[in-house]
């Protein structure tokens, strides 16, 4: 198992022009901070550390623009049980260990997973366009706090 968190920086430049997206201050702002980011931030995170930084951007650009990198693909949404969704600009093959406890999602890569086949009736009625697997436990920080007490 590896931990990723590798992000392609000629990404975010190739996406826009394939996509006919003017790159604007704003958006490279947005698409630097996620891209910086190593929790797989909400929209929220997000707008509160340009807003320290940059106090005229609105929510509503923040969330807007995150949306549109979803809708060309630049970043992927996710979607955790009880919590706001979450944007992770990893584009390469990998999975998640979300901690059921303090929320963190954790990246990493797994060739076993990655070879996991996909049952031939999910096939036959919907088409699968990514695989990627979820564990839910409690993190490392976690056990520690707990096992403190």
């Amino acid at each position: 198992m590896e931990i990723t968190n590798d992000n392609n920086p000629d990404f975010f430049r190739t996406q826009c022009i394939v996509h006919n997206l003017k790159i604007t201050p704003q958006r490279i702002l947005i698409y630097n901070e996620l891209t910086g980011a190593k929790n797989h931030p909400t929209v929220d995170n997000i707008y509160r550390s340009l807003h320290e930084k940059y106090p005229n951007i609105s929510f509503d650009t923040v969330n807007r623009t995150l949306l549109t990198f979803y809708d060309i693909g630049l970043v992927d949404i996710i979607e955790s049980p009880g919590s706001q969704r979450r944007f992770d600009p990893n584009k390469e093959n990998h999975h998640h260990l979300h901690c059921i406890k303090c929320g963190k999602i954790i990246d990493f890569t797994s060739s076993e997973l990655d070879a996991l086949s996909i049952p031939l009736e999910v096939g036959k009625h919907f088409k699968v366009l990514q695989k990627r697997v979820v564990i839910n436990g409690i993190c490392e920080d976690c056990q520690k706090k707990t096992a403190g007490l």
